[in-house]
């Protein structure tokens, strides 16, 4: 989706030029748009001006939003409605077994499509149980079928699409109204599949640091394996690895592009801030 890309270009640009405070002149001028146009359209995509979506990516922010409650009682107190929803009322993950995992999906079918979200262009793919990978792309910089071919070396790759795929093309458009939840099938070590779980307990807008996701899972000395984990996702977005940041209040990587995660994390504050 272009608009996106212009986004990801003016929120590089602004990151890069924070201490000199660029004009929405300079801003604009950097993603080829007019003042107008480009505030128009910054506004239309993340609900608030791009000065108040910088605000939310800031070093203050995070670490406020750290120190906001722990991963657990985020989880609890964010109830059933409204943009706080938690992902794991609405997602199903069920691991492969070892044979599975160890044989690269021979004798599976994989379904796979091409998508386009306010986040950039993304690959579904899914086996009979569930969506097995979710992955971002760059237009025109990867094919993305290249990658899947990688990851399941054996699995007979098919394009197409089945019910799952469209529950997450409504998930990416707030317009998810099915009572049916979308079923992962994911590839990955038990260790791995724990850490996914506990990810999914992190409501939209909040952010949890690797140790209090070390700790959710009764590992407290392997943060370092937790961003092992979190790092080797295969579900973006649905999965919401990018709600990880490092406890200092840094952004930390991102398997799909720091400026994306930069993205997600202040489109997601801003839908929660509800102030323009």
């Amino acid at each position: 989706m272009e608009e996106y890309y212009k986004i990801a270009k003016a929120i590089e640009y602004i990151k890069a030029n924070f201490k000199s405070q660029p004009s929405l002149d300079e801003i604009a001028a950097a993603t080829n748009l007019s003042p107008f146009h480009f505030q128009r359209l910054f506004t239309e995509w993340a609900g608030v001006s791009p000065k108040k979506f910088l605000s939310f990516l800031t070093l203050e922010y995070a670490k406020t939003a750290l120190k906001s409650g722990t991963l657990s009682d985020a989880a609890y107190n964010s109830g059933l409605s409204g943009t706080g929803r938690l992902h794991d009322l609405f997602v199903s993950i069920v691991g492969m077994t070892p044979g599975e995992y160890k044989n690269s999906g021979e004798g599976l079918i994989i379904y796979y499509s091409n998508n386009a979200s306010i986040f950039g262009n993304y690959l579904i793919a899914s086996t009979t149980k569930g969506i097995c990978e979710l992955l971002f792309y760059e237009e025109g910089n990867q094919n993305p079928l290249n990658e899947l071919k990688i990851l399941w070396t054996k699995a007979k790759l098919v394009e197409g699409s089945d019910e799952n795929h469209e529950k997450v093309r409504a998930f990416f458009n707030n317009d998810f109204k099915d009572t049916d939840k979308i079923k992962l099938h994911l590839k990955g070590t038990e260790f791995q599949v724990k850490v996914w779980q506990a990810l999914l307990k992190i409501p939209e807008g909040a952010m949890c640091s690797y140790n209090s996701i070390a700790q959710v899972i009764n590992k407290p000395m392997a943060s370092r394996a937790v961003g092992s984990a979190i790092g080797s996702n295969p579900i973006a977005f649905i999965i919401p690895c990018h709600r990880v940041i490092k406890s200092a209040g840094g952004i930390g990587e991102y398997r799909w592009g720091s400026i994306r995660k930069q993205a997600l994390l202040g489109w997601e504050a801003a839908r929660n801030c509800g102030d323009s």
